[in-house]
C-alpha cells in the first residue's frame, strides 16, 4: 500500500511538472545539485518549487535535480532542517544550492519512551522543554518549572507551603480510583520519583501527552508520562559551575477579617480589650537559600558529571520550612574500541523538614481580635480558665484553639532519604549486522520517610486532654528495575526504518510501621521516647505496620518508517502483567499507532517553511493503588477486653474479585506542527478526544453472601476532550536586541458518562455526592456531586435568593412544590472545580548584556467554594460571640445564619504574574571565568482575579481539614475539586537574588 502511494506521489508530481512545461513553452531546463552548507554532502528529497506554480520536482539520492522553467522565474528549495533559499533563474541552466541548516528547525531531537526522535519524525503529541525554558526565581520542586509551559499540562498549588506537593494533570483527569498524575520516568527509571532530582540538575523535561505516545509504559501510562534527563558531563576541558540564590518571602494574600474596632462594634461581640493581628502573630517574612556546584569533564573515552545542591528554606508560617542537600554523580565510559558505552548514574537526596500546622493559619483568620495571645495579658473571664494552657490565652470554647499556642507548643517534623542508583550497559553490534544494538538496564530506587509529632501536655490543640500526645511514622519503599532492549535501524532505499524491541521486570516493596501514644510525664522527649507513653500499658496507644509487594513484567516492541522525510509511521505495543489483579486478567495489551505526512515537502504553501499533520491512536491504563485488592483478606478490626487484656479481634477487609483488572483509556489525537516566515513562527495544534473504561472503583455490595461489604470492580466510564495551541515567535533578532514571545492555551472537558454496570453501581444509583462542609454546625452538607451524563467538578447545594427579615437565608424552590427543603430536590449545580481554559504566555528579551523574562499564566472557567465565608462571613451570634467575622467585598451584616450555600461559590478565573526575572552577564572574553550573570527574580508578584479568598488556583483534589489527631492523614479526592478549605497555606509573593558562575 505504501509502495503504490509514493508511486502515485510520483506520478503526480511528474504530470505537474508536464502540465508546467506545456504552459510555459518549455523555456529553460535547469539542473543542479543541493548540498549541505556545513559539509558539502548532498541532501536528496529537496522539495524544489517554481515560485507561484504548481510545477516543482525534488532531488534525488545524490542531491541532483532537473526542471524546466522559464527564464524570468524564481526557484524555491527547502527540507526540513534547513532555512528555505530562493534563486532567481535568469540566463543559467545550472544552479547548485548550499543550504544553510536551521538551528530552530524540527532536527531537534526529543525524548520519548525507551529512545529519542528527530522532532520532525514525531507522530505523537510530545512537547520538550529545555532549561532557557523553565520558571525562573527560586524553585524548590521540579514540577514548578514546568507550570504554565506545556499547553494541557497543569501544575497546581494552592498558598506557598514550602513542604506542600504540586498536583498536577495532564489533559485534565483520566482516573478516579487509580493514579491520576502523571508517570515519572528519570534517565530511563520507570516510576522514579521526583524529589531525587534538584531542578538545578534537569538537562531537558519531556511531556508525552497523547496514548500513542505513552503505550509504551503500558499500565501506567494512562494519565501521561514526563520523561526527565539529567544533566551529564562532555570530555575536554573540566568546567566548574555554581549557581546561588538568596530570596525574600512576603505574604501576597489572606483572607479579609475585621479588625479588632470593626469587630467590637457589632452587636454581641465578645471584647477581651486587645488589638490582636493574628495573622502577623504567627507568621513572618520567610526566606531561602539555594547553592548548587558541579564539576563535569572528561578525557577521551569517559565523561562525569558530579553536582552537590543545597537548599535551606523557612516559610512565612512560624516553625514551616526544610533543609536539603542533593548529590548527584554520572559517569560514562566507552570500552571496546568504542563500541561499549557503560553509563552510571547515582543520586541521594536528604530533607528535613519542620512542617509546622496549616491550623495555626485557619484559627489566626477566625479568632477574635479583641483576644490576647498570652494569658497574663487578657482580663479574667470564667470561660478562659486559669493559666494551664502554656501561659497562652484559651477560650472554653467548641472549636477554638490559640493560633500562637498550636505553632509553638506542638511539633511536626519528619526527614527523608531517598537513593537513586542505576546503571545502562550497551553493545554496538554494527560490525556484524548494521544498525544492530542492545542494552542492559539496572536500578535501584529507595525512599525512606519518617515523620514525628507531639502534641504538649498544655496545649489545648491536641495533646491537653491526653496529657502529651505521640505519633511516630515510618515508611519505606524499594523498587528495582530489570530491562533488556534491542535496537535495529535500516535504510530500505528511500525509507528510514527503526525497530525496538524489549523485556522489563520491575519489583516493589513498601512497608510502614506507626505508633501513637498519649500519658506522658513530661514533654521533654516529645515523641522520640514512646515507650514512657503510658497509654500503651493501659491498652490505649495504637500500633500499626504494614508490608506489601507487587511485580510488573512486560514486552514491548516498537517500529518507527520514515519515509523520504516525507511520510512518518510509528506503531508500538506493551503486553504487561501485573500481581496486583485478579488471577482471570493477570496481563493487557495496550497497543498504538501514529502517522505524520510533511505537507510542505510535497506542496508549496505561501510563508510556510513546514508543515506536518499527524494522527494517533493509543491504549493506555492504569493498575490500582494498592496490592492484594484482588484477595479475599483478614486484618484487625479492632480489639476487646477479655481475661484482664486487649486481645485483637480479626475480620474480612476486602472480598475476592478474580476478575479485577485494568483501567483502560483509548485516545485519539490529530495535531499539526508548523513553522513559518523563515522560521520565526512555530507552533503545534492538538485535538484529542479519550475514552477511560472499566475505571477501578469500589461499590457497596450485599453481606452475605459477600462477607465485607465493599468490593473493589472495574466499572464506570469516563470521556475527556480538548483542543491544545501553542506558538513561539521570534518578533525581533537583532545583535543588540532581541524578543522573543511564545504563548500556549488549552482547553478540557471531563464527563462521567457510566458509575454502573448491571446490578452494580457506584453511589446512590449512579450518583455519588463527596465532601463534607464540617463542624462548626454543618456537618450534613454535600458538597459535590458526580453523576452518570454530566461534566465532572459539579460544586452542589441550594440558590440563596434572599435574606429575611429575622436574617435566616430565603432559598429557592428548586422542585416547584412551594416551599424549600434541605434535600436535593431543592439542590442543583452551583459551580464547577474544574477548569475550561489555561493559557501560559512567556516573553524573552536580550539588550546588550541584559536579558530578561517575563511569565504571565491564567485560568478561567472554574469555580471555588470558599468555605471560610461558608462559616463566618455572617452575623449569627453564635459566630459573633465565638470568632472573627469574614469580610469581604460580599459581607452582608443581615445574614445572621452560617449556611454554605450558591452565594458562598465563586468565580476563580485569575490572571498573575507568575514570573518575572532580569540579569546582566559580564563579558569574559579570554579570561578564566567563562560566565558570570547577576539576576533578580520575582514571582508570583500580582494576580488579577475577583476571588475573594487565599487563592484562586485550581483545586483537583479536595484534602479537607486535618485532623489534629490523625494516625494517617486522609488521601486526597479527586473526585471533589473546587473547595478551599480552612486549612490553606497564606499566598506569598518571592523576590530572589541570584549568581551564575563558570569556570
Amino acid at each position: 500500500m505504501t509502495k503504490l502511494y509514493l508511486s502515485l506521489c510520483r506520478y503526480a508530481v511528474l504530470l505537474m511538472v508536464v502540465a508546467a512545461n506545456i504552459a510555459y513553452g518549455q523555456s529553460k531546463t535547469v539542473t543542479g545539485k543541493v548540498t549541505s552548507g556545513e559539509d558539502g554532502t548532498p541532501i536528496p528529497g529537496v522539495n524544489i518549487i517554481e515560485k507561484g506554480t504548481n510545477n516543482g520536482t525534488v532531488t534525488d539520492v545524490d542531491g541532483q535535480y532537473t526542471i524546466a522553467v522559464a527564464s524570468t522565474s524564481t526557484l524555491v528549495y527547502s527540507f526540513v532542517g534547513f532555512t528555505s533559499s530562493e534563486v532567481t533563474v535568469g540566463n543559467q541552466s545550472k544552479i547548485d544550492v548550499a543550504m544553510k541548516a536551521d538551528v530552530t528547525s524540527l532536527a531537534e531531537v526529543v525524548v520519548v519512551g525507551y529512545g529519542t526522535q528527530e522532532k520532525k519524525e514525531l507522530t505523537s503529541a510530545v512537547t520538550s522543554v529545555k532549561p532557557e525554558d523553565f520558571n525562573k526565581g527560586t524553585v524548590n520542586d521540579p514540577a514548578q518549572l514546568l507550570q504554565g509551559k506545556v499547553a494541557g499540562l497543569n501544575i497546581a498549588k494552592a498558598g506557598n507551603d514550602p513542604n506542600g506537593g504540586y498536583n498536577i494533570r495532564l489533559r485534565g483527569i483520566a482516573s478516579f480510583g487509580a493514579n491520576t498524575e502523571p508517570l515519572i520516568v528519570i534517565d530511563g527509571v520507570i516510576g522514579g520519583n521526583l524529589n531525587t532530582v534538584d531542578p538545578n540538575d534537569i538537562a531537558s523535561i519531556d511531556v508525552l501527552k497523547d496514548g500513542s505516545a505513552a503505550a509504551i509504559y503500558g499500565s501506567r501510562g494512562g494519565s501521561g508520562v514526563i520523561l526527565i534527563t539529567t544533566k551529564s558531563g562532555k570530555a575536554g576541558k573540566t568546567v566548574v559551575e555554581y549557581n546561588g540564590s538568596v530570596a525574600l518571602e512576603t505574604i501576597a494574600n489572606t483572607i479579609d477579617v475585621m479588625s479588632a474596632d470593626e469587630y467590637r462594634a457589632l452587636p454581641g461581640a465578645k471584647d477581651f480589650g486587645s488589638n490582636t493581628d493574628w495573622m502577623k502573630e504567627v507568621t513572618d517574612n520567610g526566606y531561602y537559600q539555594v547553592h548548587n556546584l558541579a564539576v563535569s569533564g572528561g578525557a577521551a573515552g569517559t565523561s562525569y558529571r558530579a553536582a552537590v545542591n543545597y537548599r535551606d528554606a523557612n516559610g512565612i508560617a512560624i516553625n514551616s520550612g526544610f533543609q536539603q542537600i542533593n548529590g548527584r554523580f554520572n559517569v560514562t565510559q566507552k570500552a571496546l574500541r568504542d563500541r561499549a558505552t557503560f553509563t552510571f548514574n547515582l543520586s541521594t537526596t536528604r530533607k528535613k523538614a519542620e512542617y509546622g500546622f496549616l491550623e495555626s493559619l485557619r484559627y489566626a483568620i477566625i479568632s477574635n481580635p479583641t483576644m490576647p495571645v498570652y494569658d497574663n495579658q487578657r482580663s479574667t473571664d470564667s470561660e478562659t480558665g486559669g493559666g494551664e494552657f502554656g501561659g497562652y490565652a484559651e477560650r472554653g470554647i467548641f472549636d477554638y484553639f490559640n493560633p500562637v499556642g498550636i505553632a509553638e507548643l506542638n511539633k511536626s517534623d519528619g526527614v527523608d532519604t531517598r537513593l537513586l542508583g542505576s546503571i545502562r550497559g550497551e553493545y554496538d553490534f554494527s560490525d556484524i549486522l548494521p544498525g544492530f544494538r542492545a542494552s542492559v538496564f539496572y536500578s535501584s530506587q529507595s525512599d525512606s520517610e519518617v515523620r514525628g509529632q507531639y502534641f504538649g501536655k498544655t496545649s489545648k490543640w491536641g495533646g491537653y486532654n491526653r496529657n502529651g500526645l505521640a505519633n511516630r511514622l515510618i515508611k519505606e519503599a524499594y523498587a528495582q528495575l530489570f530491562e533488556t532492549t534491542l535496537n535495529y535501524d535500516k535504510n530500505i532505499g528511500t525509507m528510514d526504518m527503526a525497530l525496538l524491541g524489549g523485556y522489563s521486570y520491575q519489583y516493589f516493596v513498601n512497608d510502614g510501621f506507626g505508633m501513637q501514644g498519649g500519658n506522658f510525664l513530661t514533654d521533654a522527649f516529645t515523641y522520640n521516647n514512646m515507650g514512657t507513653a503510658q497509654d500503651f500499658d493501659n491498652g490505649l496507644g495504637d500500633i500499626v505496620s504494614y508490608k506489601n509487594s507487587n511485580k510488573l513484567v512486560a514486552f514491548f516492541g516498537r517500529a518507527n518508517l520514515n519515509f523520504s522525510d516525507n511520510y512518518f509511521v510509528s506503531v508500538s505495543a506493551r503486553y504487561e502483567g501485573s500481581s496486583r489483579f485478579g488471577a482471570n486478567n493477570k496481563w493487557g495489551l495496550f497497543p498504538a499507532a501514529s502517522a505524520g505526512v510533511t505537507l510542505s515537502n510535497l506542496i508549496e504553501i505561501p510563508a510556510v517553511n513546514s508543515l506536518k499533520i499527524r494522527g494517533s491512536y493509543g491504549v493506555t491504563g492504569n493498575q490500582p493503588r494498592d496490592s492484594y485488592q484482588s484477595l479475599q483478606r483478614f486484618g484487625q478490626r479492632g480489639s476487646f477486653f477479655y481475661n484482664g487484656k486487649y486481645v485483637p479481634s480479626y475480620g474480612p477487609v476486602s472480598n475476592a474479585n478474580p476478575d479485577l483488572k485494568w483501567e483502560t483509556k483509548t485516545e485519539y489525537d490529530f495535531g499539526a506542527d508548523f513553522s513559518m516566515f523563515d522560521n520565526k513562527l512555530t507552533g503545534t495544534a492538538d485535538y484529542y478526544f479519550r475514552n477511560t473504561n472499566d475505571l477501578l472503583l469500589t461499590v457497596n455490595v450485599p453481606v452475605p453472601p459477600n462477607l465485607y461489604n465493599q468490593t473493589l470492580v472495574n466499572i464506570g466510564e469516563l470521556k475527556n476532550s480538548g483542543f491544545e495551541f501553542a506558538v513561539n515567535y521570534a518578533a525581533i533578532s537583532k545583535p543588540t536586541f532581541t524578543w522573543t514571545t511564545g504563548a500556549n492555551f488549552a482547553t478540557m472537558k471531563t464527563r462521567v458518562e457510566s458509575l454502573s454496570e448491571g446490578k452494580l453501581s457506584v453511589g446512590e444509583g449512579g450518583i455519588l455526592y463527596r465532601a463534607n462542609m464540617g463542624s462548626p454546625g454543618q456537618n450534613d452538607t454535600r458538597l459535590v456531586r458526580v453523576k452518570e451524563g454530566t461534566t465532572l467538578g459539579q460544586l452542589w447545594g441550594p440558590v440563596q435568593s434572599s435574606v429575611a427579615s429575622d436574617g435566616n437565608l430565603v432559598f429557592e424552590d428548586l422542585d416547584g412544590d412551594g416551599k424549600y427543603c434541605n434535600c436535593d430536590d431543592d439542590k442543583t449545580v452551583i459551580g464547577n472545580g474544574l477548569p475550561k481554559l489555561t493559557v501560559g504566555w512567556t516573553n524573552s528579551f536580550t539588550f546588550g548584556h541584559f536579558d530578561a523574562n517575563i511569565f504571565i499564566r491564567g485560568s478561567f472557567g472554574h469555580d471555588l467554594l470558599n468555605s471560610y465565608r461558608g462559616f463566618y462571613e455572617n452575623t449569627e451570634p453564635t459566630t459573633v460571640i465565638n470568632y472573627n467575622v469574614v469580610n469581604t467585598k460580599y459581607f452582608d451584616p443581615s445574614v445572621k445564619k452560617a449556611i454554605v450555600n450558591s452565594v458562598h461559590v465563586e468565580k476563580g478565573d485569575f490572571v498573575k504574574l507568575d514570573n518575572m526575572s532580569i540579569g546582566y552577564n559580564f563579558p569574559m572574553t579570554g579570561k578564566a571565568v567563562s560566565k558570570l550573570r547577576l539576576y533578580v527574580a520575582g514571582q508570583n508578584l500580582f494576580t488579577i482575579t475577583n476571588y475573594t479568598g487565599v487563592d484562586p488556583e485550581v483545586r483537583y483534589v479536595d484534602t479537607n481539614d486535618t485532623n489534629p489527631n490523625g494516625f494517617f492523614p486522609p488521601d486526597p479526592d479527586p473526585l471533589s475539586p473546587g473547595i478551599e478549605r480552612r486549612s490553606t497555606y497564606f499566598t506569598t509573593r518571592t523576590y530572589t537574588f541570584g549568581l551564575n558562575l563558570t569556570f
